[in-house]
């Protein structure tokens, strides 16, 4: 199907305020959509939001987008294929890693190493699709981690040295490192930091100052990204979805709401309300939001980097036209779909449950011992993730004043010279003396208190 491309002059193409009526239309389809459904909002209209030049993009052809199966000469492959040798077996049947191969790598290697990966795993994207509810594999896009979909979305949105992202501060920090490399301009509107009314909601700490927002962007159309956490990094905090909704829903803000949910597994599934508190639940309905997932977190598989967005077709078709033809290798997409598989997924959330009540449980620990309890103040944030903001108090304070300095010496000297490393996050707006603290296993959190404990009574 076919979708109207706004072209401008290089002159009006610098103006942010240039309306799509004052462009000469032409007309021409996003290369591999199969149908455009219509937008809701109704002012949103995508082409005013992908840069003219990647709407017109052709992608690469790669051998394996026409034919996967038969004798395969026409990739330039290494018909011989790897020669890495497989592990040897002593006497013992064990493998002898003598030469450093290891019997672990067997499986991989029986892999076609030499053959070009899938450049497209609809399978591994059917089985993401049924895990979030989405009605086809059209809703998903897979990337090298979170941070190649990050950058992605922002090379194909945002226009170099004119236009711009909006970030919510504290929030995690590749957002403005993607924006930096690419040129784009950073708006600042920072979550609400007091903790008057409470951790997260509508109004709590961490949450998103929606009216703010929408100022920002009804000031300067050429911001183009909404940026927003859910879990925050580091405010362990979710976005409402009435937030998200708002956001989408609002003409005066023209551009596409991302909502990185890396965290959302931890999260309980739905809200006091009975609401569902993940954002995509929310994407079948608005055409201007994408969700950013990771396997990297409760899926336990960081070192596979594999990343995801989630949103309606003629997006994911923008992405998917604009990434590298093979961007995710055979052995990440082997360890995905094994990690998708009904089997894997049960065993998921059941660790996901072993680490929430890891979660409770080091709480519980940190204000039931004398010495943590008495150099630690009440935690910030909502608590919706796998990690905890815990703040650092000044020595003596009796529970009222943070120490920024004090809590830093705490984080070296826990990674120095008593083998614990957590995160120094006190230069984070709102997050003053706090040390971001991943939930561990049993016998890690025991050791977390006992050398928290240790260094508070030496500083």
């Amino acid at each position: 199907m076919n979708v109207q491309l706004f072209v401008a002059s290089e002159q009006n193409d610098s103006n942010p305020l240039l309306t799509p009526t004052s462009r000469p239309p032409l007309t021409m389809p996003i290369h591999g959509l199969k149908a455009i459904s219509k937008a809701n909002p109704p002012h949103f209209n995508i082409e005013n939001v992908i840069r003219p030049n990647i709407l017109a993009l052709h992608p690469y052809r790669c051998a394996r987008d026409d034919y996967s199966e038969g004798i395969l000469l026409d990739a330039n492959e290494n018909a011989m294929g790897h020669s890495i040798p497989k592990p040897a077996l002593n006497g013992t049947g064990a493998a002898n890693t003598s030469d450093n191969l290891t019997s672990d790598l067997a499986d991989t290697l029986d892999l076609d190493l030499h053959r070009y990966p899938d450049p497209s795993h609809p399978e591994i994207k059917s089985r993401i699709a049924n895990l979030r509810g989405l009605p086809s594999t059209d809703y998903v896009f897979l990337g090298v981690g979170s941070d190649e979909v990050i950058d992605l979305v922002m090379r194909v949105c945002v226009a170099p040295g004119k236009e711009k992202i909006l970030i919510t501060p504290p929030t995690y920090g590749m957002y403005a490192v993607s924006a930096q490399v690419n040129d784009v301009g950073v708006v600042k509107v920072p979550l609400e930091i007091s903790g008057e009314k409470g951790e997260g909601g509508e109004e709590g700490r961490f949450s998103v100052r929606v009216d703010k927002v929408l100022d920002a962007v009804a000031a300067d159309p050429s911001i183009k990204l909404i940026f927003l956490c859910s879990p925050g990094n580091p405010s362990t905090t979710l976005v409402s979805l009435n937030t998200i909704r708002t956001l989408c829903s609002s003409p005066a803000f023209n551009g596409i709401v991302i909502v990185d949910e890396a965290y959302i597994d931890f999260a309980s599934e739905s809200s006091p309300n009975g609401e569902p508190v993940s954002a995509v639940s929310l994407i079948e309905e608005f055409s201007n939001l994408v969700v950013f997932q990771t396997l990297s977190k409760s899926f336990g598989l960081a070192a596979i980097r594999l990343g995801i967005a989630l949103a309606q077709p003629p997006l994911i078709q923008v992405l998917s036209n604009t990434k590298a033809p093979y961007n995710i290798s055979t052995p990440t997409a082997h360890l995905a779909l094994s990690a998708l598989s009904p089997q894997s997924l049960a065993g998921m959330k059941s660790k996901i449950q072993t680490l929430i009540k890891n979660r409770a449980s080091l709480l519980n620990k940190l204000f039931s011992d004398p010495i943590t309890k008495r150099n630690l103040g009440k935690p910030i944030g909502a608590g919706h993730a796998n990690f905890i903001m815990v703040p650092v108090l000044k020595k003596g304070s009796g529970g009222e004043e943070v120490d920024n300095k004090r809590a830093e010496r705490v984080y070296k000297m826990l990674a120095e010279e008593n083998g614990l490393v957590v995160r120094f996050r006190g230069n984070e707006l709102g997050c003053e003396a706090c040390l971001r603290i991943t939930i561990g296993t049993e016998e890690e959190n025991e050791e977390v208190v006992k050398r928290l404990g240790k260094v508070f009574g030496e500083i």
